[in-house]
């Protein structure tokens, strides 16, 4: 129970760097990090205490241990790929920002509308 606990508090971790920082990069980072704890807690939903993995054939060893969930292991690797296209994109973003304005800051970005 604590481990999704811990997942909860990583997750308000990167929501409050979302939320209070105003550099784009401390912004992005945040984002990470949600992303990250979201991917953890949904690894965790699939875990089976001594689980086998469901490779069929199954040997008569194994006929009566519990097999782990394929599906959340499958979404998390899906969810990676995405999630580091999503942060290299938001990355050559701010990188475009700061060759434009000289700057990070979010106040100073949106000051200097033009």
């Amino acid at each position: 129970m604590i481990v999704y606990i811990l997942c909860f508090i990583l997750f308000i971790v990167g929501l409050y760097g979302v939320v209070t920082k105003r550099n784009l990069i401390k912004i992005i980072i945040g984002l990470a990090i949600m992303e990250y704890s979201v991917n953890l807690f949904l690894i965790l939903i699939g875990y089976v205490n001594n689980g086998t993995a469901p490779i069929l054939p199954v040997p008569d060893a194994l006929k009566n241990k519990p097999f782990v969930d394929p599906l959340p292991q499958a979404m998390i690797l899906t969810a990676i790929v995405i999630g580091l296209a999503t942060t290299a994109l938001l990355l050559s973003i701010a990188i475009r920002l700061y060759r434009k304005y000289g700057t990070f800051d979010i106040r100073k970005i949106n000051s200097l509308k033009g």
